[in-house]
This record gives C-alpha cells, sequence and structure tokens, in this order.
C-alpha cells in the first residue's frame, strides 16, 4: 500500500510541475492582439493559433491527472485501518499495586511513616 501511495504521490507532483511550466509558457489573451495587428510576435513553435490548441489540451489532461491523484490520495488517506484502537488497550499489567492509606492522616504532607527497619541485618558502617 505504501508503494502505491509513493507513486501516486509522485505522479501528483510531477504534473503538477509540468502543468506549472505549461501555464507560464502560454500567452495570454491580450497577446492574440498584437498578432490580429500585423505583430511579428505571432510566430512560435507551433504555428500562429496551432500552439494554443496544443498547449491548452496538454494542461487539461495533466489537470485531470492532477485531480484524478489528488482524489485517490485523499481516499486512500481516509481508509481506515483494520485494528482500531490504542496499542495499550491490549496491553495487561502484571505489577502489583501498593495499598494506599485513604486516611486523613496520610493526606498531610510530611507524616509518611517510617520505613520498617529489619532488626537481624546490622547497620553497615561506612568506610574510611
Amino acid at each position: 500500500m505504501s508503494v502505491m501511495l509513493t507513486l501516486i504521490l509522485v505522479v501528483q507532483m510531477l504534473s503538477a510541475l509540468a502543468m506549472i511550466g505549461l501555464i507560464l509558457i502560454q500567452h495570454g489573451k491580450g497577446a492574440d492582439m498584437g498578432a490580429a495587428f500585423g505583430s511579428s510576435g505571432s510566430g512560435s513553435l507551433f504555428g500562429a493559433t496551432g500552439g494554443a490548441n496544443f498547449m491548452s489540451r496538454t494542461t487539461a489532461v495533466l489537470a485531470f491527472v492532477f485531480f484524478a491523484c489528488t482524489l485517490s490520495l485523499a481516499y486512500f488517506g481516509n481508509l481506515t485501518p483494520s485494528s482500531s484502537g490504542s496499542v495499550l488497550e491490549g496491553a495487561s499489567v502484571s505489577t502489583p499495586t501498593a495499598p494506599v492509606d485513604a486516611s486523613p492522616a496520610a493526606q498531610i504532607p510530611g507524616n509518611t511513616p517510617a520505613p520498617a527497619v529489619d532488626k537481624s541485618v546490622p547497620p553497615a558502617i561506612p568506610a574510611k
């Protein structure tokens, strides 16, 4: 699925770049007015009118390819995965929890009982 999405994205980018290039090359409608009065700028690679038809049709085809790629990327992007939900929903907790003292004295900060000291083990003497 990832390869197909990458391929569609590459085709979309190439069609967008080609469309940009073709649109920038094309003459506007005002450029034809100068050709009507004998301007020498009417000569082009495809002739006086042939270029407009070829370029406009190519731009239309590239626009169709771009929109088809956009719609297919939107469709594949909204597909739900086969297993929806959180990863943590399937996790099991195996650590035991200590009982919580709910007495009012336990809620006062600094009023925690001292840890139990094992009297059978002598205290460690720090080394000098």
